[in-house]
């Protein structure tokens, strides 16, 4: 189980930059191709960047060809929350921090294998550490 952590919309936005607080707690999607994590190939953990909880490890990125950083499977699925999204006339899976519940992006089934999942993540949802 991850503690959570609440913060008011104020709070947030104190935190956060218009751009990240617009990804993160008002559910917006980076333009493709524009993320400074799309074509990143450096090791480490990407962290969610509201909260700093880790949620993918670089050995699980793969160039998706969407314009988004994409993962195979996360650190530790207790670590993020899906939730159903009809937002846009069309069922996805909403992919959330457990922690701070943030938006992250989607999941999607047509990933590689093993997992045949894309975890399709907004660049300035993560923190690169």
């Amino acid at each position: 189980m991850v503690e959570k952590i609440i913060l008011s919309d104020d709070e947030w936005r104190d935190k956060l930059s218009p751009d990240a607080y617009h990804i993160l707690r008002e559910k917006g999607t980076e333009a493709p191709f524009a993320g400074e994590y799309v074509d990143c190939h450096e090791e480490g953990t990407y962290t969610c960047a509201a909260c700093n909880l880790p949620l993918f490890a670089s050995k699980d990125k793969f160039d998706s060809k969407s314009g988004w950083p994409s993962f195979t499977k996360p650190i530790d699925e207790s670590h993020l929350m899906l939730h159903e999204d009809r937002a846009l006339f069309t069922t996805r899976v909403e992919v959330l921090c457990a922690r701070c519940e943030s938006h992250l992006g989607h999941v999607f089934d047509d990933g590689p294998e093993p997992t045949g999942q894309r975890y399709c993540i907004n660049s300035l949802a993560l923190h690169l550490e």
